[in-house]
């Protein structure tokens, strides 16, 4: 079992069905069973998908003093958690409402509160009894970076949509990444492209990009090369919201096991595949056994090209 370190935000998520976008006036709209509300940010989603598959987690992050609160801790303790890291010092606890429709497209409204404006004490925490840190790239997550990095601890960090590598926000977290992950929406030029020219910049040992429904591409420093691997369907598509935090997750945990890294995205892409055949940003997760069970029955069906010039 791997001891992960997952810092990020953990917020109330509210989902709802729409029928397209956009969407056309109208007072009122029954969606029945199309309207849910859990516990869900990008850090609660990496670590219930990270105790799932058989990890030892540790959460931190900051919550409300509210009922929100209340809820979010919950959640996380009823997942295996260990909420020692999770302090409640704010006010309110961040919250999302997020419209999404059949086709997969979603629109995300995200209230953080005041959240981007508070500091977290990493001074406690002693991440050398960590196998890897999963840094989410929300501001107080800032100070882990370093302190891992100067423990030697892995990084692992998702910083979504990029349009450029001198992005402002994400430049801390991309220099400190040994494994970083992003969107292919809003990318700037041709993905190898891009993905080049953050290696040439930033060094990441790994750095993959998740491209949706046509799968995802991956560069490995080591080995000077690109992976394109297709895209997995295990089921129905349900709800596409959190299939990037899943990838990543998965991801991080067949790596920190000892997998080779073609190997940890094969299953990362089942896993992702898996989960948004469920809705909701953070349910759908299978253990590890069943995502074996799951990768066997694929067997070996996932096609991945290295002949990229």
């Amino acid at each position: 079992m791997s001891k992960i370190l997952v810092s990020g935000l953990v917020n109330l998520e509210t989902t709802c069905s729409v029928s397209g976008f956009p969407i056309e006036y109208a007072p009122i709209d029954y969606r029945f069973f199309g309207v849910n509300s859990a516990v869900s940010g990008v850090g609660y989603n990496v670590s219930k998908a990270l105790a799932a598959l058989g990890n030892s987690v540790d959460t931190a992050t900051m919550l409300g003093k509210d009922s929100a609160g209340d809820l979010a801790l919950d959640a996380l303790k009823n997942c295996g958690i260990n909420c020692a890291h999770a302090v409640r010092c704010m006010e309110q606890t961040p919250a999302s409402v997020v419209l999404y429709d059949g086709d997969g497209r979603r629109r995300i409204y995200c209230d953080l509160k005041d959240i981007q404006e508070r500091s977290y004490d990493f001074g406690g925490v002693d991440v050398s009894e960590y196998d890897a840190a999963a840094v989410c790239n929300i501001n107080f997550s800032r100070p882990l970076l370093h302190k891992a990095k100067q423990a030697g601890i892995p990084v692992a960090t998702d910083v979504h949509v990029l349009s450029s590598i001198d992005d402002e926000y994400n430049r801390e977290f991309m220099e400190c990444a040994d494994i970083l992950f992003l969107s292919d929406e809003g990318l700037p030029c041709e993905p190898r492209n891009f993905l080049m020219q953050i290696e040439q910049r930033y060094g990441n040992k790994i750095i993959i990009l998740g491209q949706g429904g046509n799968g995802a591409l991956m560069y490995l420093r080591d080995e000077g090369k690109f992976y394109d691997f297709s895209a997995v369907r295990v089921g129905e598509i349900i709800n596409t919201v959190g299939a990037g935090d899943s990838l990543f997750s998965a991801f991080v945990s067949m790596y920190v096991e000892g997998m080779h890294p073609i190997e940890c995205l094969k299953r990362a892409e089942i896993f992702a595949s898996n989960k948004i055949c469920s809705n909701g940003a953070s349910n759908g997760f299978v253990s590890r056994n069943e995502l074996e069970k799951l990768y066997c029955g694929f067997g070996g069906g996932i096609a991945v090209n290295d002949n990229l010039s």
